[in-house]
């Protein structure tokens, strides 16, 4: 029983010297001096490059009003930006494919704020608070046999 004791005595004194320290996050940039990330939403994946610039933005090849013609899509997409106050000071070029308009907008938003994680790594607590950072992973579920769709059966008739 003395050599538990010891051991456990030997365990509290190992576990009071150790620090643990934060991860530090280091900026992620290529050699065009670009930040890359991916982000997912539903059937939806979005390839994000940022850059310094004058907030010029290009989805799949055209400018993102024509892209996203909703006023409530293009805002999903600048709430990144706009939570870290660096609207207008970043080019974007992205390019997204499957799902639909919402969740390509979601998709979009969630490798925003990945790529703005890698440029500014100062930047992630701000985004990690607001919810950016966490990937949505709500998906339609798959349809059963025996039922109309997921859940609905089929119309009930007596006759």
């Amino acid at each position: 029983m003395a050599e538990t004791l010891s051991l456990l005595q030997d365990l509290k004194t190992a576990g009071a010297t150790t620090v643990v320290e934060a991860p530090t996050y280091v900026q992620k940039i290529d050699k065009l001096g670009r930040a890359y990330a991916t982000g997912k939403r539903k059937n939806a994946v979005a390839r994000v490059w940022i850059k310094p610039g004058t907030g010029k933005t290009t989805v799949n090849g055209r400018p993102l009003d024509v892209y996203f013609a909703r006023p409530v899509l293009r805002m999903i997409l600048q709430q990144p930006l706009g939570v870290a106050k660096r609207v207008d000071q970043y080019d974007l070029m992205i390019t997204v494919a499957g799902g639909g308009l919402s969740g390509q907008a979601g998709a979009v938003r969630h490798g925003l704020a990945k790529a703005l994680t890698h440029y500014e790594p100062e930047l992630r607590s701000i985004l990690k608070r607001e919810g950016f950072l966490t990937r949505d992973s709500r998906v339609v579920e798959r349809k059963k046999y025996g039922k109309r769709k997921a859940r609905r059966s089929f119309q009930f008739s007596k006759r």
